[in-house]
């Protein structure tokens, strides 16, 4: 029986009078770590993530991941057994549902936590206002790296900190919702990975920058030998013509042997196809998905692309995402959210009432 095939008897509590913020951006304790949430002057991403980002398969495999989790809606149901099996009635969803940050559009903030969870194997949202009946009404994102948990160091997490810092102050833990992925993140778990791939990037773009092939000065031997220092110079003032003209000019004594070197050696063609396999390989997305050759293997049509993306890569992450939020802490027992995957699936991304542009074409045609 389908997920959400059925239509609830009884709407959940949807918009309940709120109480006052649990701790949020305008109603905190200005010697708490609280004061700081919603300070945006004053939040930065870290080093380490800028760092993976420069490297394109990364980006790619960040970009390709966080746009499938939050394009997907959240739909709210309840599991109740028939007689034969478990099965899902669909639930009123509350309002935190279709507007988690008041300021902020659901893709964004889903987009970002899981950014957190890929880099840093952790993400966390602040609940900013409850409804009545105590459970969370909006949230705001905490970046990751600007959160400790000095009950744990990490970067492996075993359970939900009750020891939480942001930006060096103590917040309650009671109003963060912690995400921990069954992933570790990936700027933990290979930093050389991305260190190998960092040198490379830069070994290409120092053998891009001059269109004459690397090589060699090499003074005569009848000629008057040259000392160490003579020799640095020489070869970085013709170092630095050969990058400005495309002539240069050299005395008798001194000859330029070119290397038998070709442009695709000289920018490390098979090396960085190479480290973006291995790349993808850290990642866990398909090789193809990031224009890598992938040899005899092969996806027949987008709708299988879309599952390998969805099975091979993004999978961890929405679980985690929607059974944190189906946890006591944010609804009540025997409440649960889930992303609906089927819509991403089959590609039906358009509102009802609408269809692709080449469906129309036929239709058309069909009607001449």
């Amino acid at each position: 029986m389908g997920i959400f095939n059925r239509t609830a008897t009884k709407a959940m509590i949807s918009d309940q009078p709120q109480k006052a913020a649990a701790a949020g951006a305008y109603q905190v304790n200005a010697n708490s770590g609280t004061s700081m949430i919603g300070e945006y002057y004053s939040y930065y991403e870290a080093a380490s993530r800028q760092k993976a980002m420069a490297v394109p398969t990364i980006s790619r495999a960040r970009d390709l991941i966080c746009s499938l989790i939050s394009c997907m809606n959240l739909k709210m149901y309840n599991e109740i057994w028939n007689g034969d099996e478990m099965e899902k009635l669909p639930l009123a969803p509350r309002s935190w549902l279709r507007k988690i940050d008041p300021l902020l559009p659901n893709p964004f903030v889903l987009a970002w936590t899981v950014d957190d969870l890929f880099f840093s194997g952790r993400a966390f949202w602040f609940v900013t206002s409850r409804t009545a009946d105590g459970y969370p009404s909006s949230f705001t994102r905490l970046p990751a790296n600007l959160v400790v948990t000095r009950d744990q160091a990490g970067p492996v997490y075993y359970a939900p900190s009750k020891e939480i810092y942001f930006q060096g102050q103590y917040i309650p833990y009671e109003d963060v919702v912690q995400f921990l992925c069954p992933i570790q993140g990936i700027v933990f778990m290979s930093e050389q990975t991305i260190a190998t791939a960092s040198k490379l990037e830069a070994a290409r773009f120092r053998n891009a920058s001059s269109a004459i092939p690397a090589g060699v000065l090499q003074v005569q031997p009848n000629s008057e030998p040259l000392s160490p220092d003579e020799l640095a110079a020489l070869a970085a003032s013709f170092n630095q013509a050969r990058a400005t003209n495309q002539t240069a000019a050299l005395s008798p004594e001194v000859h330029y042997i070119e290397t038998a070197t070709s442009p695709d050696k000289m920018l490390l063609i098979a090396a960085a196809e190479f480290q973006a396999a291995e790349l993808c390989r850290l990642c866990n997305i398909p090789p193809y998905l990031a224009g890598i050759s992938v040899g005899s293997y092969s996806y027949q049509n987008s709708a299988e692309s879309r599952a390998d993306l969805w099975t091979f890569g993004a999978r961890a992450y929405a679980e985690c995402i929607q059974s944190t939020l189906s946890q006591n802490n944010v609804l009540p027992n025997g409440t649960c959210v889930k992303f609906d995957v089927d819509e991403y699936l089959q590609g039906d991304y358009l509102p009802s009432n609408e269809m692709p542009a080449t469906q129309q074409t036929d239709e058309i045609g069909s009607r001449s």
